[in-house]
Protein backbone atom coordinates (compact mmCIF):
# COMPACT_ATOMS: atom_id res chain seq x y z
CA UNK A 1 0.00 0.00 0.00
CA UNK A 2 2.69 2.48 1.00
CA UNK A 3 4.91 1.55 -1.94
CA UNK A 4 2.15 2.36 -4.42
CA UNK A 5 1.42 5.64 -2.63
CA UNK A 6 5.07 6.71 -2.71
CA UNK A 7 5.50 5.80 -6.38
CA UNK A 8 2.40 7.83 -7.23
CA UNK A 9 3.69 10.83 -5.25
CA UNK A 10 7.06 10.63 -7.00
CA UNK A 11 5.38 10.63 -10.40
CA UNK A 12 2.71 13.30 -9.84
CA UNK A 13 3.45 15.71 -6.97
CA UNK A 14 4.94 19.14 -7.61
CA UNK A 15 6.15 19.33 -4.02
CA UNK A 16 6.75 16.59 -1.47
CA UNK A 17 6.92 17.35 2.26
CA UNK A 18 9.14 15.36 4.59
CA UNK A 19 9.43 15.47 8.38
CA UNK A 20 13.25 15.82 8.42
CA UNK A 21 16.24 16.55 6.20
CA UNK A 22 17.32 12.95 6.72
CA UNK A 23 14.03 11.70 5.27
CA UNK A 24 14.30 14.18 2.40
CA UNK A 25 17.67 12.62 1.49
CA UNK A 26 16.13 9.16 1.78
CA UNK A 27 13.27 10.18 -0.52
CA UNK A 28 15.71 11.51 -3.10
CA UNK A 29 17.76 8.31 -2.99
CA UNK A 30 14.96 5.73 -3.05
CA UNK A 31 12.18 7.51 -4.98
CA UNK A 32 14.30 9.64 -7.29
CA UNK A 33 12.55 12.86 -6.25
CA UNK A 34 14.99 15.75 -6.81
CA UNK A 35 15.78 17.96 -3.82
CA UNK A 36 14.16 21.03 -5.43
CA UNK A 37 10.79 19.26 -5.17
CA UNK A 38 11.09 18.44 -1.46
CA UNK A 39 10.41 20.67 1.55
CA UNK A 40 11.07 19.86 5.21
CA UNK A 41 8.18 20.53 7.59
CA UNK A 42 9.21 19.40 11.06
CA UNK A 43 6.35 18.09 13.22
CA UNK A 44 5.19 20.17 16.16
CA UNK A 45 5.27 19.08 19.79
CA UNK A 46 1.96 19.22 21.65
CA UNK A 47 1.84 21.85 24.40
CA UNK A 48 1.00 19.18 26.98
CA UNK A 49 4.64 18.05 26.81
CA UNK A 50 6.11 20.67 29.14
CA UNK A 51 8.11 20.70 32.40
CA UNK A 52 5.24 21.84 34.60
CA UNK A 53 2.37 19.55 35.47
CA UNK A 54 1.56 16.19 37.00
CA UNK A 55 4.47 13.78 37.40
CA UNK A 56 3.86 10.04 37.23
CA UNK A 57 4.69 8.09 40.38
CA UNK A 58 5.68 4.46 39.80
CA UNK A 59 6.75 3.91 43.38
CA UNK A 60 10.47 4.22 42.57
CA UNK A 61 12.71 6.40 40.37
CA UNK A 62 12.54 5.24 36.77
CA UNK A 63 14.02 5.50 33.30
CA UNK A 64 11.42 5.80 30.54
CA UNK A 65 11.39 4.53 26.97
CA UNK A 66 8.48 5.12 24.58
CA UNK A 67 7.98 3.12 21.39
CA UNK A 68 5.96 0.55 19.56
CA UNK A 69 7.45 -2.81 20.49
CA UNK A 70 9.08 -4.09 17.30
CA UNK A 71 12.68 -5.01 16.33
CA UNK A 72 13.49 -1.63 14.74
CA UNK A 73 12.82 0.17 18.04
CA UNK A 74 15.53 -1.91 19.74
CA UNK A 75 13.89 -2.22 23.16
CA UNK A 76 15.88 -5.37 23.97
CA UNK A 77 19.13 -3.37 23.90
CA UNK A 78 17.49 -0.72 26.10
CA UNK A 79 16.64 -3.43 28.62
CA UNK A 80 20.18 -4.82 28.51
CA UNK A 81 21.57 -1.31 29.09
CA UNK A 82 19.14 -0.73 31.96
CA UNK A 83 20.34 -3.84 33.76
CA UNK A 84 23.94 -2.62 33.48
CA UNK A 85 22.92 0.70 35.03
CA UNK A 86 20.88 -1.04 37.71
CA UNK A 87 23.94 -2.83 39.07
CA UNK A 88 24.96 0.50 40.63
CA UNK A 89 21.43 1.89 41.01
CA UNK A 90 19.25 -1.01 42.21
CA UNK A 91 16.41 1.33 43.11
CA UNK A 92 15.73 2.18 39.45
CA UNK A 93 12.88 0.87 37.31
CA UNK A 94 12.62 0.85 33.53
CA UNK A 95 9.17 1.93 32.32
CA UNK A 96 8.31 0.84 28.76
CA UNK A 97 5.34 2.70 27.25
CA UNK A 98 4.00 1.32 23.99
CA UNK A 99 2.00 -1.51 22.51
CA UNK A 100 3.30 -4.55 20.64
CA UNK A 101 3.36 -4.05 16.85
CA UNK A 102 1.30 -6.50 14.74
CA UNK A 103 3.35 -9.61 14.06
CA UNK A 104 5.98 -8.74 16.67
CA UNK A 105 6.58 -10.54 19.95
CA UNK A 106 6.49 -8.86 23.34
CA UNK A 107 9.86 -8.76 25.14
CA UNK A 108 10.33 -11.32 27.87
CA UNK A 109 9.63 -10.12 31.41
CA UNK A 110 12.71 -8.89 33.26
CA UNK A 111 13.38 -7.81 36.81
CA UNK A 112 12.84 -4.11 37.32
CA UNK A 113 11.10 -3.58 33.98
CA UNK A 114 7.54 -2.24 34.06
CA UNK A 115 5.62 -2.85 30.81
CA UNK A 116 2.95 -0.13 30.64
CA UNK A 117 1.41 -0.95 27.27
CA UNK A 118 -0.32 1.82 25.35
CA UNK A 119 -0.75 5.07 27.30
CA UNK A 120 -2.71 8.15 26.22
CA UNK A 121 -1.04 11.54 25.79
CA UNK A 122 -2.04 12.89 29.21
CA UNK A 123 -0.51 9.89 30.95
CA UNK A 124 2.50 10.01 28.65
CA UNK A 125 3.19 13.66 29.52
CA UNK A 126 3.15 12.78 33.22
CA UNK A 127 5.49 9.85 32.58
CA UNK A 128 8.00 12.05 30.78
CA UNK A 129 7.98 14.60 33.60
CA UNK A 130 8.36 11.96 36.30
CA UNK A 131 11.26 10.12 34.67
CA UNK A 132 14.84 10.48 35.89
CA UNK A 133 15.98 10.00 32.28
CA UNK A 134 14.57 9.03 28.88
CA UNK A 135 16.15 6.59 26.42
CA UNK A 136 15.40 5.93 22.74
CA UNK A 137 17.76 3.48 21.04
CA UNK A 138 15.89 3.07 17.75
CA UNK A 139 17.90 1.74 14.82
CA UNK A 140 16.15 3.95 12.26
CA UNK A 141 13.57 6.76 12.33
CA UNK A 142 11.91 9.30 10.12
CA UNK A 143 12.27 11.98 12.79
CA UNK A 144 12.01 10.70 16.38
CA UNK A 145 9.17 12.57 18.12
CA UNK A 146 9.60 10.93 21.56
CA UNK A 147 13.11 12.40 21.89
CA UNK A 148 11.79 15.94 21.47
CA UNK A 149 8.78 15.26 23.69
CA UNK A 150 11.12 14.16 26.48
CA UNK A 151 13.35 17.23 26.05
CA UNK A 152 10.27 19.49 26.00
CA UNK A 153 9.23 17.92 29.31
CA UNK A 154 12.55 18.85 30.92
CA UNK A 155 13.81 15.26 31.01
CA UNK A 156 17.41 14.39 30.10
CA UNK A 157 17.39 12.20 27.00
CA UNK A 158 19.62 9.51 25.51
CA UNK A 159 19.10 8.87 21.80
CA UNK A 160 20.51 6.46 19.26
CA UNK A 161 23.51 7.78 17.35
CA UNK A 162 21.91 6.79 14.04
CA UNK A 163 21.84 9.92 11.82
CA UNK A 164 18.06 9.68 11.40
CA UNK A 165 17.84 11.05 14.97
CA UNK A 166 20.30 13.94 14.53
CA UNK A 167 17.61 16.57 14.02
CA UNK A 168 15.37 15.46 16.87
CA UNK A 169 18.36 15.25 19.22
CA UNK A 170 20.24 18.40 18.23
CA UNK A 171 23.02 18.97 20.75
CA UNK A 172 20.66 18.49 23.68
CA UNK A 173 20.32 14.69 23.83
CA UNK A 174 23.17 12.38 24.71
CA UNK A 175 23.92 9.91 21.90
CA UNK A 176 24.89 6.24 21.97
CA UNK A 177 25.52 3.39 19.54
CA UNK A 178 22.15 1.56 19.36
CA UNK A 179 23.90 -1.79 18.88
CA UNK A 180 25.88 -1.50 22.13
CA UNK A 181 24.14 -1.98 25.48
CA UNK A 182 27.33 -0.78 27.16
CA UNK A 183 27.33 2.49 25.20
CA UNK A 184 23.65 3.09 25.97
CA UNK A 185 24.29 2.35 29.66
CA UNK A 186 27.20 4.81 29.76
CA UNK A 187 25.04 7.52 28.18
CA UNK A 188 22.24 6.82 30.67
CA UNK A 189 24.69 7.18 33.56
CA UNK A 190 25.75 10.54 32.15
CA UNK A 191 22.12 11.62 31.75
CA UNK A 192 21.31 10.65 35.33
CA UNK A 193 24.33 12.55 36.62
CA UNK A 194 24.05 15.64 34.37
CA UNK A 195 20.27 15.94 34.09
CA UNK A 196 19.88 19.32 35.77
CA UNK A 197 22.78 20.78 33.77
CA UNK A 198 21.34 19.67 30.42
CA UNK A 199 17.73 20.68 31.08
CA UNK A 200 17.95 24.23 29.67
CA UNK A 201 19.55 23.01 26.43
CA UNK A 202 16.79 20.43 25.99
CA UNK A 203 14.00 22.94 26.54
CA UNK A 204 15.58 25.43 24.12
CA UNK A 205 15.99 22.76 21.42
CA UNK A 206 12.42 21.50 21.80
CA UNK A 207 10.94 25.01 21.45
CA UNK A 208 11.83 24.99 17.74
CA UNK A 209 9.26 22.30 16.96
CA UNK A 210 5.83 23.95 16.87
CA UNK A 211 2.79 23.30 14.72
CA UNK A 212 2.86 26.97 13.72
CA UNK A 213 6.36 26.53 12.29
CA UNK A 214 5.22 23.32 10.57
CA UNK A 215 2.25 25.12 9.02
CA UNK A 216 4.45 27.98 7.82
CA UNK A 217 6.82 25.50 6.15
CA UNK A 218 3.90 23.80 4.38
CA UNK A 219 2.52 27.17 3.26
CA UNK A 220 5.90 28.18 1.81
CA UNK A 221 5.98 24.85 -0.02
CA UNK A 222 2.56 25.46 -1.54
CA UNK A 223 3.49 29.01 -2.53
CA UNK A 224 6.66 27.79 -4.24
CA UNK A 225 4.65 25.87 -6.85
CA UNK A 226 1.68 28.21 -7.32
Amino acid sequence: MHGAKYRHAAATCDVVFTNSRFTATDVAEHLGIPSERTRVAYPGIDARFRPNGERADLGAPYILTVSTLEPRKNVEVVMDAFHLVRRQRPELLLAVAGSVAPGAAAPAEREGVRMLGFVDDERLAALYRGASAFVYASRFEGFGMPVVEALASGTPAVASSHPSLDEASGKAALRADPESAEAVADALEAALEQGAERRADGLAHARQFTWEACGEAVLRGYESVL
